[in-house]
């Protein structure tokens, strides 16, 4: 964490990756993140990873050094308790993060009736409101049938990695900041939506694919070979198996030396006419002729010897390993760095976790914390943010409105 954003609080009720992840950055650069939860909690609270004991490894990771507030939104009385916080008045409060759907008790134009300057920054699915997560977005944008090789034949392929999420998430982030640096400005509050499919759509658009498509129709799929470039996985004498990426000159004529492949490849330049080192995009075209060049002087080298060529002549390259094993073998994947932090959870497990990613010059990194146990701050938000008595606060328990951790 770091103390950037210190005296901002923002009020999250969010499930999922998404919108907690917007809030869980603002939380690491030093905002208050109060949740609200469901009591008993959301959709997401069982959500695997889960630990032995059955509670979720995922909800405690993306909910680190947040308060949770637990309230029975299913009646009136939890609802605008809700709403009060949400709309607590005070500078750098009344921000609210969210996925729960644009109409309903928490839609904008409803909270803004009790906050005018109210930012609200929504996370949806489709941009036209429909229900949607990373999964169904990514196979509506053409990605998994772009992903695997010729063995997969028709069929599509998913990745594991929730990406448009994660993007969101950050996005939203970059937003809720822009938000309230322009209500800073002028005093107007405002609605940001952030569908999960215009982020998908615009990362596709910033990078060049939907021209791509437009100008050439859909690209087949190259199985682990990089795209527009040199890379793709090959196999040293023992067995393991590296990537390695050409994309630059220089790292094209480092992967060549490191190899002794200069003859081997002038020869081929020679008799196709071409020059590899000029143009990245022609050694991903040649690929078929240059992939076995490479493929026979990596399969003669066993890793420590290819590893020591790589790294004398800078080659850009990475060793396949499952996460157990980088994080167990890769100084640079250490969980001693100063990102984590070894925390006890609410799941009873001690382990390192992230704080902050970035590196700020000018502010000490703080500690990272842990996340909240369910309704674990429900009476201290209560009196300090609603100013409610502890008589007051006991009635709302009794009724059930709210619950503790």
């Amino acid at each position: 964490m770091t103390a950037l954003l210190e005296g901002l609080r923002l009020v999250e009720c969010a499930s999922f990756i998404a919108a907690p992840s917007c809030a869980l950055h603002l939380a690491q650069l030093g905002a208050e993140v109060v949740r609200i939860d469901p009591v008993g909690g959301g959709p997401d609270v069982g959500r695997w990873p889960l630990a032995r004991n059955g509670a979720s490894l995922y909800w405690e990771g993306l909910n680190k050094g947040k308060k949770s507030v637990a309230i029975d939104l299913s009646r009136p009385g939890g609802r605008q308790l809700a709403v009060d916080l949400i709309t607590a008045p005070g500078p750098d409060r009344g921000v609210f993060v969210t996925n729960f759907p644009k109409g309903g008790f928490l839609g904008h134009a409803a909270l803004a009736q009790h906050r005018p300057d109210l930012i609200t920054v929504r996370v949806m699915g489709w941009n036209d409101g429909g229900s949607g997560v990373d999964y169904t977005v990514n196979a509506s944008v053409g990605l998994p049938f772009m992903t695997g090789g010729s063995e997969n034949g028709e069929a599509p392929v998913n990745h594991v990695l929730p990406a448009w999420d994660l993007m969101t998430g950050a996005y939203a982030a970059f937003a809720t900041l822009a938000a309230e640096r322009h209500r800073l400005r002028t005093g107007q509050g405002q609605e940001v939506t952030i569908p999960l499919s215009d982020v998908a759509l615009a990362c596709l658009g910033h990078t060049g694919q939907i021209a791509e498509v437009l100008e050439h129709g859909d690209r087949p799929r190259h199985g682990n070979a990089l795209f527009g470039a040199f890379g793709r996985d090959f196999v040293t004498a023992d067995g393991q198996r590296v990537m390695v990426v050409a994309i630059t000159r220089r790292q094209w004529t480092g992967l060549v030396a490191s190899l002794g492949l200069q003859p081997a490849v002038a020869a081929l330049e020679v008799s196709l006419q071409q020059s590899f080192e000029c143009d990245e995009g022609l050694r991903f075209t040649h690929r078929d002729a240059l992939f076995p060049l490479f493929e026979r002087a990596i399969g003669a080298r066993t890793l420590a010897e290819a590893s020591a060529a790589f790294d004398a002549n800078d080659v850009c390259w990475g060793r396949y390993r499952t996460l157990s094993q980088g994080l167990a073998g890769d100084s640079r994947l250490s969980l001693d760095a100063e990102l984590f932090t070894h925390l006890q959870h609410p799941s009873g497990l001690s382990y390192p976790a992230p704080g902050a990613m970035g590196r700020f010059g000018g502010v000490p990194r703080l500690p990272a914390a842990r996340a909240p146990r369910l309704g674990e701050h429900t009476d201290e938000v209560l009196a300090q943010v609603l100013g409610l008595s502890a008589a007051r606060i006991g009635e709302l328990h009794d009724a059930g409105l709210v619950a503790g951790s």
